[in-house]
């Protein structure tokens, strides 16, 4: 098999600038994160990473805080105005940031990760907390992944 010369428009694309680098996972679900949570609670909320400890983990583990469980369900109810606070972590919530976790982990791995990030999520005059401990193994958070795709 004979292969054919390059064209014009090939050699210049071949020698111009490189590409940029990918950006990182903590800006791409923070992003993803945004579109996510106001879409599903049908209200602008922002996400702004913030630091935060928390120790390693087997695999990826959400941490919301009870502000944020109580606002997810009562715009998931219908309600309009958070008052009081969950006495747990809607399973919903949790099945919505893996996914959101998945798709961004997917669409581009990086070789090392950090061992936790934490997000300020505000929409109208609520404030929360969101921590999210990561495994130390990219092979794991890939397997996670595709698992969390597979069945969800």
């Amino acid at each position: 098999m004979q292969l054919l010369d390059l064209s014009a428009e090939e050699c210049a694309f071949l020698a111009g600038p490189a590409p940029a680098p990918p950006e990182g996972l903590a800006p791409r679900l923070t992003r993803r994160l945004a579109a996510t949570l106001s879409a599903r609670l049908r209200m602008p909320v922002q996400v702004s990473e913030t630091g935060a400890p928390c120790s390693e983990v087997p695999g990826p583990l959400w941490q919301p805080d009870n502000t944020l469980a109580a606002l997810w369900l009562t715009r998931r109810l219908g309600g309009r105005h958070v008052a009081g606070r969950a006495a747990g972590v809607p399973r919903g919530l949790l099945q919505t940031l893996d996914e959101v976790l998945a798709e961004t982990w997917l669409d581009a791995p990086v070789a090392a990760l950090p061992a936790c990030l934490a997000w300020q999520v505000s929409a109208e005059a609520t404030r929360s907390l969101l921590t999210l401990a990561l495994p130390s193994d990219s092979r794991d958070m890939t397997r996670w992944a595709q698992e969390v795709i597979r069945h969800g």
